[in-house]
């Protein structure tokens, strides 16, 4: 084998390697990335609102969080970039809403490490960690 071929296959196993390497530190880098929800209850009045948030593979119960107050829980994001927590909600106003309250799609960039959810009588804000402001994403139905 002549020294320039050698040198091309030296190089295209490193190159190999460090494709490797990169992919696997890429997934090693979500299997550890933490998130947490929080959603708040701030529609006044004294008004409370019902909350059962879930993923497929971790129901968190029924909740039921007071004016004022929130719900939050802690997680970890799947290797394959799918995660999603959605939630149902009642309240005196809205008797049923779903709604995503964690989508990785939409929210690895939003809001990275924490996403926040503020409920009001106008509908639903989500803090965009990005720009520092609260974004209208969720409308009641009429």
């Amino acid at each position: 084998m002549s020294k320039s071929s050698d040198i091309v296959d030296t190089w295209a196993k490193s190159i190999r390697n460090a494709i490797v390497f990169l992919l696997l530190f890429n997934r090693c880098d979500l299997v550890v990335s933490k998130v947490h929800v929080s959603i708040m209850n701030r529609l006044g009045d004294g008004e409370n609102v019902t909350l059962h948030c879930q993923s497929k593979d971790n129901d968190l119960g029924q909740q039921n969080v007071a004016d004022g107050s929130e719900f939050g829980w802690d997680f970890s994001v799947n290797t394959a970039g799918t995660t999603l927590f959605y939630c149902d909600m009642a309240w005196q106003n809205v008797p049923q809403y779903h709604f995503d309250a964690y989508d990785f799609g939409r929210d690895f960039v939003r809001c990275e490490t924490q996403c926040l959810w503020l409920v009001s009588t106008e509908g639903m804000y989500g803090l965009n960690g990005r720009t520092g402001f609260w974004e209208y994403i969720y409308h009641w139905p009429n």
